[in-house]
């Protein structure tokens, strides 16, 4: 006789157990962290640093200059980062930060070995595409170098496709100077013209001293054909957009990233709502023509 229950006649066979949800898959999942390993650190300045990572599954990360990744500190929180690594290296994953909130001076604790989450990339990218054929003028002040060196990586690699080359560096002092080694490279090379400028001279500075629109003023690159990426603290990007626009820079090929409150990276919870836009998804990277009118605001 057979021992498997059957249903008396009539009655409705008992409903099945329900199947256990699927755990979400961070692959295809914006919301879920990938675990990313961290294969060195290196202080870059007394309160910035930055970290290698790879993959903990050896599936490179994929982004464009200008995006940005949230980086999460498992028992402690989540911070939208920008990516600071070169676009033709996806294997190694790239962020420089400054140690500032909870979750950065968290982060700065850390050491080569352990894991982080990362959830992105997210954003708009730098319109490297619409610079081809012209000239280019990089404008960064401080920490806001590290948004842009994807895309300065970009510019090097692909050379031959633009005309004259600018990158011009504020910082508050030489030893205030972020990636020197890099930027060093950068003031070596015969096809690129590299400039940095300090407000404050220590330690037998020889070079410009004074901010950054100052750089702008001396010129040195054709106006009409030139696109230019700006990124720093907010007024010195009004003050160097102000700046190119005077020089006879269009305003539409002026681009600069915007940093707000980034939560959810995903437009959803609006804590980077800047007038109708969402810095996390319509931004971080805007064109000046869009946002001159906003940039004055501090926060909505």
């Amino acid at each position: 006789m057979s021992t498997l229950a059957t249903p008396l006649k009539g009655h409705a066979p008992p409903p099945e157990a329900p199947h256990p949800a699927a755990a979400p898959d961070p692959a295809t999942d914006p919301m879920v962290p990938r675990p990313f390993r961290i294969v060195r650190v290196k202080k870059e300045l007394s309160d910035t640093f930055t970290f290698d990572l790879v993959a903990q599954d050896g599936a490179p990360l994929g982004f464009r200059p200008g995006q940005f990744n949230m980086l999460y500190v498992f028992g402690v929180g989540e911070v939208p980062i920008s990516i600071s690594g070169d676009p033709a290296v996806p294997e190694v994953l790239v962020h420089t930060t400054r140690a500032v909130g909870t979750v950065t001076r968290a982060m700065w604790a850390m050491k080569a070995g352990a894991t982080i989450g990362i959830r992105g990339p997210f954003g708009s990218a730098w319109p490297v595409e619409t610079a081809r054929g012209g000239d280019v003028v990089v404008v960064a002040g401080g920490i806001g170098l590290a948004p842009l060196r994807p895309l300065i990586h970009t510019l090097l690699n692909q050379r031959e496709s633009f005309n004259r080359v600018m990158i011009l560096y504020g910082a508050r002092t030489p030893e205030d100077i972020l990636y020197k080694t890099e930027v060093r490279a950068w003031r070596g090379r015969f096809d690129v013209s590299a400039q940095v400028t300090v407000d404050r001279a220590t330690g037998g500075w020889s070079g410009p001293v004074g901010v950054v629109t100052r750089l702008i003023n001396a010129g040195g690159f054709d106006a009409p054909s030139t696109t230019a990426f700006v990124c720093g603290p907010e007024v010195m990007m009004r003050a160097a957009c102000d700046a190119l626009t005077r020089k006879g820079v269009a305003r539409g090929k002026v681009w600069l990233s915007m940093e707000r409150n980034m939560k959810c990276a995903l437009g959803f919870c609006g804590h980077c709502q800047w007038g109708g836009a969402f810095v996390c998804k319509d931004g971080p990277v805007f064109n000046y023509a869009a946002v001159a009118d906003r940039l004055p605001v501090a926060e909505y």
